[in-house]
């Protein structure tokens, strides 16, 4: 597995975030901002992050709260204009960014989604569908008509959302002026680790929708 490093990035106007990252070994075919989940930058995100730099991507998990902690908008939203000035300096052009989260992390990419233009989002398994998961994070249903980035939000069924929540979701997304597509999997547990096959075509299919929207 491609090996994380973390190191602290300030922006000119004196913003700053501690970062955990993974390069490609080969060509980099763009960046992507990894949102951890409300247990920090834990084993869990630094495989993921490894993972897609496996996959060519420089991957990149800012540290936004600490374990335990909720982030709201204004924190996310932050971090992750940090995180993108940091791709930027590694000559990442603003076409090929995107970010990606799971659980909490899914639900702050939609929250990016909905305020930042970038190539791509992607939201695994996240939380708050049709009512807020904290105070300073809106529901689901609220925001995901309103995105300004393509989004795609993969659900496992079987812990997490029914599927009249998620197809109230859908018809939300559905609204948006750029592509969406809300993808669930039935009888997969929230961490799809119940469910290998579902986790493998989670996988491809978070791949293939950066490979069609970051080019």
């Amino acid at each position: 597995m491609t090996q994380t490093h973390t190191e602290d990035y300030e922006r000119s106007d004196g913003r700053a975030v501690r970062l955990t990252f993974a390069e490609p070994d080969g060509v980099t075919r763009g960046g992507l901002v990894v949102l951890h989940e409300a247990d920090g930058v834990n084993d869990g995100v630094m495989l993921l992050v490894s993972a897609l730099a496996e996959e060519g991507w420089l991957a990149v998990a800012p540290h936004i709260t600490s374990p335990g902690a909720e982030p709201g908008c204004a924190e996310v939203l932050a971090a992750t204009d940090v995180t993108l000035a940091w791709l930027v300096d590694r000559d990442i052009s603003a076409d090929l960014l995107g970010v990606v989260g799971f659980d909490l992390g899914g639900t702050a990419a939609l929250v990016v989604a909905a305020r930042r233009s970038l190539g791509a989002a992607v939201s695994v398994s996240p939380v708050g569908i049709s009512k807020p998961v904290a105070s300073d994070l809106p529901a689901l249903v609220d925001v995901a008509g309103t995105v300004i980035s393509p989004w795609l939000g993969i659900h496992g069924t079987d812990d997490d959302a029914d599927e009249a929540e998620i197809e109230r979701l859908r018809e939300a997304a559905s609204a948006a002026k750029v592509a969406t597509n809300v993808v669930s999997y039935p009888g997969a547990n929230h961490r799809f680790d119940a469910d290998p096959d579902a986790a493998a075509e989670a996988w491809q299919r978070t791949l293939a929708w950066f490979d069609a929207h970051l080019r």
